[in-house]
């Protein structure tokens, strides 16, 4: 009955993992692979269970010897690669077949293994070659489950620790007890289970990227949020205030401001990547109504570079930080906007010759503004950028975006 159940446990899990559309492709492929050779071995060891009593045959239990002792340490390697670093297992690939060949030797010597005429086990000069391979792929499972465990938080990285003690304790047990009543090795009995936890992990960890998306884009989406109506409500205030002292450029401003919001309203309501083009449009309305309501300030662009991607409201919200707390009271106030390809990556600057401020003890003491922390953070999240802070107090600031060519950013046509 119990080797019963782990045949439906097996069959069970293996038609589960095909039809599931939650786990990775390669995951997948790797769990029937090694699913299939688990479940070949609970019956390797049940046929050479019944040839070792009752069978006559000693050729054929050699051939079926030969293939539980080349295929265990297969199905440990393939373990590795629910875990990740692939790269690293080229050698104990090598030291798997080494082992596969050692053992087929079985076939017309005695170096490794044979079956006596009285249809008896021995065991030559090199019959623990599968023990020291396998040790060695233990050895190197637990320690990636260890690794796995210091850099993931959370208990769900104890389940690959686990697995790894379960078959080392299965390993132990079946050297020190032959075999278990019904036939089975303990350590296809923990084979099995390995393959079930090792599922389960998966989902876990399907469940917290999932998770860890869903929060990102909630927060993308407050942020969102709180600079939309800020933007709106300075450019609002603009407006209000040219409507005193000069009611013509108040028509003027207002007649743009509902051109950009004609043609800009999706861009403010998605948050997804848009043309740093469309971005620099909202950034110039944004900029020319501010000149007309503070005429010192001069906003200066030079921008070659055009033809990639970011996130909405990404450059505006930093020309108007540099307007309201670097050259706003500055007599012949500056701000720069530049483009351009450095190195493989899209750079963007926005400096200005404003009363600059410390940037070291600000970010220190987590009080960056909140428009430069925002931005940032969709900047790394949305397209893994990069953004500097340079400023020197009486000098101005300089605000430095970096988007690789060949990763973050989309590239559009400008």
């Amino acid at each position: 009955m119990p080797v019963i159940t782990l045949l439906l446990e097996i069959v069970g899990l293996l038609l589960v993992v095909f039809i599931d559309p939650y786990i990775k492709r390669s995951h997948r492929r790797i769990m029937l692979i090694n699913i299939a050779l688990i479940g070949s071995l609970l019956v390797q060891d049940l046929l050479n269970d019944y040839l070792s009593i009752f069978g006559d045959i000693p050729p054929l239990r050699t051939v079926v010897s030969i293939y539980g002792y080349a295929v265990r340490p297969v199905v440990l390697l393939l373990f590795c690669y629910f875990i990740g670093e692939e790269r690293r297992t080229v050698f104990l690939w090598a030291l798997t077949g080494i082992n596969a060949l050692i053992h087929l030797t079985a076939l017309f010597s005695r170096v490794c293994f044979y079956i006596s005429e009285s249809n008896h086990f021995y065991r030559g000069t090199l019959g623990y070659s599968s023990h020291v391979t396998s040790a060695m792929i233990l050895l190197y499972l637990v320690w990636l489950s260890l690794k796995v465990e210091t850099d993931r938080k959370g208990l769900q990285s104890i389940v690959p620790v686990f697995n790894g003690a379960t078959i080392i304790v299965a390993v132990l047990l079946d050297t020190f007890i032959v075999q278990t009543q019904m036939g089975i090795t303990f350590l296809s009995i923990a084979m099995v289970n390995s393959a079930l936890f090792y599922y389960i992990w998966l989902h876990l960890q399907f469940v917290r990227d999932h998770e860890n998306a869903l929060m990102a884009e909630q927060r993308i989406r407050i942020m969102m949020s709180q600079i939309q109506p800020h933007f709106l409500y300075n450019t609002l205030s603009s407006i209000q205030a040219l409507c005193l002292s000069d009611p013509e450029k108040a028509f003027d401003v207002t007649e743009r401001f509902g051109t950009y919001l004609r043609q800009n309203i999706d861009s403010l309501d998605q948050p997804q990547l848009i043309p740093f083009a469309k971005e620099l449009e909202h950034t110039r309305i944004y900029s020319e109504i501010e000149t007309i309501r503070f005429p010192s300030i001069r906003i200066e662009y030079d921008t070659p570079d055009t033809a990639f991607s970011i996130p909405a409201l990404t450059v505006q919200p930093l020309v108007e930080n540099a307007i309201r707390h670097g050259v706003r009271g500055v007599e012949n106030g500056v701000v720069r906007v530049s483009s351009k390809l450095v190195g493989g990556y899209h750079e963007i600057t926005i400096s200005d010759n404003g009363k600059g401020f410390d940037a070291a003890a600000s970010e220190a003491s987590g009080g960056t503004h909140i428009g430069i922390r925002n931005v940032r953070e969709r900047i790394e999240k949305m397209c893994s950028g990069t953004l500097t802070v340079e400023s020197v107090i009486g000098s101005g600031t300089t605000v430095t975006i970096r988007i690789s060519v060949a990763g973050g950013a989309k590239q559009t046509r400008s």
